[in-house]
């Protein structure tokens, strides 16, 4: 690797303001020597990491007559890869991570949709990438190119808003990942209002648990860039080892996290601050899917002076509209809401003839608009126009929201409190069901370390999968008839030694449909 150079200048602030290039350049000239973004193998200053993504940027404006394409960026998770984005950025086109452990099938799906202009990966990674596109580019070559930051300026002096920063790519209904698409407008907006809602400072070390190719890694990611903070990357294998995993946030002194309940949950079902407790924790950010109440007093327990922030968003509004910072005590069969929206959005709950819900206790459907909004699926405009739909409350001028398929109402407090998915919704007995509500109160039992509940159509079954080292199936069974309402009661008990999760540390619901299909 050739020496690393000082920094050569800045990018005309003019050019950039309204991109995410500001936060680097910004950071890079207040924080040249701190770290950034770092594993426990290394890490990148700001001045590194400026310089490398500019030579990214030169390589790739040289090499191709393109603006807002998709370059893939295909290598594992680490430092390094964060500089192929923002190379990418800077060149005008638009990054779209891969998981190099995705199966081939679903890269072969991804890429047909996607039809990459380029590649950018890394020597061990080069006989597959190059399966993907004509454009191949290693990464350790890339940042020997020589800096052309005039070509740099002039590229990003046509450079919008509104062009996208990157694609990340969601299950899709039919087995057919969908690419949301996210501009800088949005991404900015977004990042500037979490920093300043939350707290984020210079000073925060954030502990990163989502891959890069899961909208839950923005907030480290840019939260870190926009305010010269630093972000550390926690090895996956950690998650399934509390002590090594609090061993990391002591060691590399972590003030915040924001982590899906699944990671948090490795810690208290466990009792892992009777090992250790880290120092220096001070901001606990929550989200991307439902909090077992127990797991959070778990937490607040062992940090009374923390700040626990609950947040909730899809990808298609650029991962989080709506927060809610903890302020009182919860009993562990109670739900922390999901709070109120964040500045520039709006939050309109419908109900199914679509008219607005303001009373409580009514259950609607989650519906977003402001700049929040995604510009759509790439390369797919019928399922774009699916969820972007005219907002009708409006008829009188074009507005777009975002119909999230969540089911949501307001509770005494006017607190947003989320319900379920819409297709988790069930009709059985004649009776309509939130299976979510079903795994809320059996997440709220004692011992009972994960929970899923699934639907069986044809043999209208309600099927509960569990991981519990206390109750075995009829146990668990006889205990619920206390606490559920006869219909809403599973038919079937299923304890597992431990419920399947995503990379992400979601259940994977996919595979526990499939252990029950007839």
């Amino acid at each position: 690797m050739r020496k690393m150079e000082k920094m050569t200048g800045a990018l005309d602030e003019g050019l950039i303001k309204n991109n995410i290039i500001a936060y680097l350049e910004g950071s890079a000239q207040r924080f040249p020597d701190k770290t950034a973004y770092f594993d426990e193998t290394g890490g990148y200053t700001y001045e590194r990491l400026l310089n490398e993504s500019r030579a990214i940027a030169s390589k790739l404006i040289k090499k191709l007559n393109t603006v807002c394409r998709p370059v893939l960026i295909y290598m594992d998770k680490a430092p390094k890869v964060l500089c192929a984005f923002f190379g990418t950025v800077m060149s005008r086109n638009f990054y779209v991570p891969l998981d190099t452990a995705m199966p081939e099938y679903r890269l072969s799906l991804i890429v047909e949709n996607l039809k990459p202009i380029a590649v950018i990966t890394d020597i061990a990674h080069f006989d597959t990438a190059r399966t993907f596109s004509s454009n191949v580019y290693i990464f350790e070559e890339m940042i020997e190119t020589k800096t052309e930051l005039d070509r740099i300026e002039e590229r990003l002096s046509e450079a919008l808003d509104t062009d996208p920063v990157y694609v990340l790519y969601t299950s899709g209904s039919t087995g057919v990942p969908k690419g949301v698409v996210v501009s800088h407008r949005s991404l900015m907006d977004y990042v500037d209002h979490f920093t300043a809602e939350c707290g984020i400072t210079s000073e925060d070390v954030i502990a990163n648990q989502a891959p890069f190719y899961f909208d839950a890694s923005l907030i480290d990611i840019y939260c870190t860039l926009r305010m010269g903070g630093s972000m550390g990357i926690v090895p996956t294998e950690y998650f399934s080892i509390p002590l090594k995993l609090l061993q990391f946030l002591q060691d590399y002194k972590i003030t915040t996290i924001r982590w899906v309940p699944s990671a948090m949950k490795i810690v208290s079902t466990f009792k892992g601050f009777k090992s250790l407790r880290p120092a220096y924790l001070k901001k606990i950010i929550f989200g991307a899917e439902s909090m077992p109440t127990k797991c959070y007093n778990y937490w607040k327990e062992n940090y009374p002076e923390a700040v626990f922030i609950q947040i909730y968003g899809p990808t298609e509004i650029t991962g989080v509209c709506t927060y809610y910072i903890v302020d009182r005590e919860f009993a562990d069969d109670e739900t922390i809401p999901i709070g109120k929206p964040f500045k520039n959005t709006e939050i309109l709950l419908l109900d199914e003839e679509d008219k607005l819900i303001r009373r409580k206790d009514v259950v609607g459907e989650i519906c977003v608009k402001g700049s929040c909004l995604a510009l759509g699926y790439y390369n797919s405009r019928e399922k774009t126009a699916e969820v972007f739909v005219q907002n009708p409350l409006n008829p009188y001028y074009p507005e777009k929201i975002y119909r999230t398929g969540d089911l949501a109402r307001y509770n005494e407090k006017h607190e947003l409190v989320f319900v379920s998915r819409k297709d988790f919704q069930i009709k059985h007995m004649g009776h309509r069901i939130e299976l979510g509500e079903i795994e809320m109160v059996v997440a709220s039992l004692p011992g009972i370390k994960a929970v899923c509940c699934v639907f069986e159509p044809v043999k209208s079954k309600i099927v509960l999968f569990f991981e519990s080292d206390s109750y075995d199936e009829i146990e668990l069974s006889e205990l619920l008839k206390s606490r559920l309402v006869h219909y809403m009661m599973p038919n079937v008990f299923k304890r597992l030694d431990r419920l399947p999760l995503m990379q992400n540390g979601k259940v994977d619901r996919t595979v526990i449909k499939e252990m029950i299909r007839p």
